[in-house]
């Protein structure tokens, strides 16, 4: 089966600030654009950030290993070495981490590095990495 790329639409309160965290802080290339909505290059796949001047970030959080993960949020599965290229990006655009990069689910199926923060809007981004991509999907086998 060969991936296809996704297409996720978002909102945002301010396009040029859109612009510049998408651009500049996460490294995606800037497609088509309107004075309503600007197409960005998330690694392959299309994000697009909508122009709405009220949106408000959701406050919803659930419990994952011990950290308060909001929900929604979207990102992308990195390698290993992009991971932590892009850690190292955020920490100095000084964009706060709302979960600081760390490895979740050590030593058990799973086990991932994760990162979160916010964008200029409010929305929650994670950014992830598997040491064996195969953990992606992993879960822990159980007698039955």
């Amino acid at each position: 089966m060969t991936l296809r790329p996704f297409h996720l639409a978002f909102p945002v309160h301010d396009l040029a600030a859109a612009r510049d965290f998408y651009t500049r802080v996460l490294g995606c290339a800037e497609g088509r654009s309107s004075d309503q909505w600007i197409d960005f290059d998330f690694r392959g796949h299309q994000i697009v950030a909508h122009l709405d001047p009220d949106a408000r970030a959701v406050a919803t959080e659930n419990a994952v290993d011990g950290h308060h993960v909001p929900v929604p949020h979207f990102g992308i599965v990195l390698t290993m070495d992009d991971w932590h290229a892009l850690a190292a990006r955020v920490e100095a655009a000084g964009v706060p981490f709302g979960i600081a990069p760390y490895v979740r689910f050590k030593g058990l199926p799973g086990e991932q590095a994760t990162m979160f923060f916010r964008d200029p809007s409010g929305n929650a981004l994670e950014f992830k990495a598997f040491a064996d991509d195969a953990m992606l999907f992993e879960t822990e086998k159980t007698d039955r």
